[in-house]
């Protein structure tokens, strides 16, 4: 099983990885932006993307346009603060999965988890 987590917030990061990590995901993947995050997905795909919304150079938005390109079915979850009607509408016709609002708990993290790829322990 192999998580790919994107977003510029090194405490997210961290939060994110440990609880993946914590719950037998082995390969954990981060990437500060959606642009390092297309470059990391291309070298080895991900079983499934929890992604930020608003970062420098690629946002999540970007990020999942370009990896629709590549893969229909990798499940994205975008993590956002980002309530904005018209924002989740968009998402959704770009096809985004589901979303995780920040804050998020470890428990909110692992129900995404089994929600899109199943028990990973």
């Amino acid at each position: 099983m192999k998580a790919l987590i994107v977003d510029d917030t090194k405490m997210t990061l961290f939060v994110a990885e440990k609880t993946l990590r914590s719950l037998g995901v082995s390969d954990v993947v981060s990437a500060e932006d959606g642009a390092i995050a297309l470059t990391r997905f291309k070298e080895s795909p991900a079983d499934i993307i929890f992604s930020d919304w608003n970062m420098p150079n690629m946002n999540g938005l970007e990020l999942l346009i370009e990896i629709r390109k590549i893969s229909k079915t990798v499940p994205f979850v975008m993590i956002t603060t980002e309530g904005c009607r018209g924002k989740i509408t968009e998402a959704v016709q770009h096809g985004v999965n589901d979303y995780l609002v920040k804050p998020f708990t470890p428990a909110q993290l692992k129900a995404k988890m089994e929600k899109w790829v199943g028990a990973t322990t």
